[in-house]
């Protein structure tokens, strides 16, 4: 057990995290389509997000890891078969390579497991399957139109409830998208053939869970390995696999001040790691480096919750603020909004938190991260309306001023 008590054994936990993310490096996974695939491939899933007050969250964490990147590549990916829809621990795009590990929860589902909805109309479903077996493959808009030719005959809502059933039990997946409206089709039709489609045992699955979870974020708790997993078997199997990995010492673990215990590869900590520049990030709440709000305070001492949820008059921060995380700190949030018409990034509040760094040079990285940022949102200028402390604000306006 490795003790973490010195502020510098902790920031060098921070540091492995953040490079595992592919966020200390310029360009971690290279540029454009490619680069995305690699970043994907290597984060395991990126969440798909409905809320687009800025820039949606799986073309967000690809903005903030991948040169270049443009939201058109999720949708290229997608046809190229690259990546497939499912559900990860949220609705996501992931790695073609990784569809086996989707297998055992559509088990479940099929299974009688209950996802959204219970009592699945089983006679609808199968008029579904056999309609998009005839005719190919089914819009879920054709599913609101109304339209005789094609989804006339049935009710939209039991129908759309049917077609997400087959989609979850898997005999059904998403072989296009227009925005959210997605096309569905055979799911023989959409997996290409080199594809492993058999059923991981528990065991491999716990090894496909551990590799990929050290992959990308370095190190991990117990609980982190199986986020929001409620599968009491896989469970038992990645702790039984860890537990064996640690008497093995290819696994340490490490213990914070605070007692919470992570998991890393023997020697982690040792390697060579990529240099903190002074490089300031704009971060989704849905990003997969701070979606384990629990991970995410004990390794960075940072206190985050998206608010979009909370009403109005009980949110501390705004609506949905977007972390900043400068050199190897998460040191603020900022409650934005892109307004696409006007073509402006309206930033309603920007909270720093109590920071060691110096302010000019944060107030300096803020700028040159915001023009991109503001660029990637089809906005050309930038407006600021608060600012904690307030003694920043003047400061701030000046750096913006070239955007304002």
């Amino acid at each position: 057990m490795i003790a973490i008590h010195h502020p510098r054994d902790m920031a060098a936990l921070r540091r492995l995290a953040l490079a595992a993310q592919g966020l200390l490096q310029a360009q971690p996974f290279g540029s454009g389509l490619a680069g995305a695939r690699r970043a994907i491939n290597h984060l395991g899933y990126v969440q798909i997000d409905t809320i687009a007050v800025v820039e949606r969250a799986h073309h967000h964490v690809l903005h903030s890891r991948v040169p270049t990147f443009r939201p058109a590549m999720i949708h290229q990916l997608l046809l190229d078969r690259d990546i497939f829809e499912y559900w990860s621990h949220a609705a996501a795009f992931l790695p073609i390579a990784d569809f086996r590990y989707s297998l055992p929860y559509k088990h479940a589902i099929r299974s009688g497991q209950v996802h959204w909805y219970k009592n699945p109309d089983r006679k609808l479903m199968a008029e579904l399957l056999a309609r998009i077996t005839a005719e190919g493959p089914l819009r879920s808009r054709d599913l609101e139109t109304g339209s005789r030719r094609r989804a006339g005959w049935w009710d939209w809502k039991p129908a759309k409830k049917a077609l997400e059933q087959l989609y979850m039990q898997g005999d059904l997946m998403v072989s296009d998208r227009e925005g959210f409206q997605k096309t569905y089709d055979l799911t023989e039709r959409v997996l290409p053939s080199q594809v492993d489609s058999t059923m991981p045992s528990m065991e491999a699955f716990a090894v496909h869970l551990l590799e990929q979870q050290l992959r990308c974020h370095g190190l991990a708790s117990l609980k982190g390995l199986t986020y929001l997993r409620r599968n009491t078997a896989l469970r038992r199997a990645v702790k039984e696999l860890v537990n064996a990995r640690l008497a093995d010492r290819t696994l340490e673990r490490a213990q914070l001040g605070s007692g919470e215990i992570f998991v890393l590869e023997a020697g982690a900590l040792d390697r060579p790691l990529p240099r903190l520049g002074h490089r300031l990030r704009i971060i989704s709440p849905f990003d997969n480096t701070v979606i384990q709000r629990e991970r995410l305070k004990a390794l960075f001492q940072f206190d985050y919750q998206i608010e979009c949820y909370t009403p109005a008059h009980k949110r501390q921060y705004g609506y949905f603020c977007l972390p900043l995380l400068y050199r190897d700190a998460f040191i603020g949030r900022m409650d934005c909004k892109a307004h696409r018409k006007n073509r402006q990034l309206e930033i309603k509040s920007l909270h720093f938190e109590p920071h060691n760094f110096d302010d000019d040079a944060v107030i300096a990285a803020f700028a040159d991260a915001i023009t991109p940022f503001c660029h990637f949102q089809q906005c050309d200028s930038v407006s600021l309306t608060r600012v904690e402390p307030q003694h920043l604000t003047r400061r701030l306006h000046s750096a913006l001023k070239p955007l304002e």
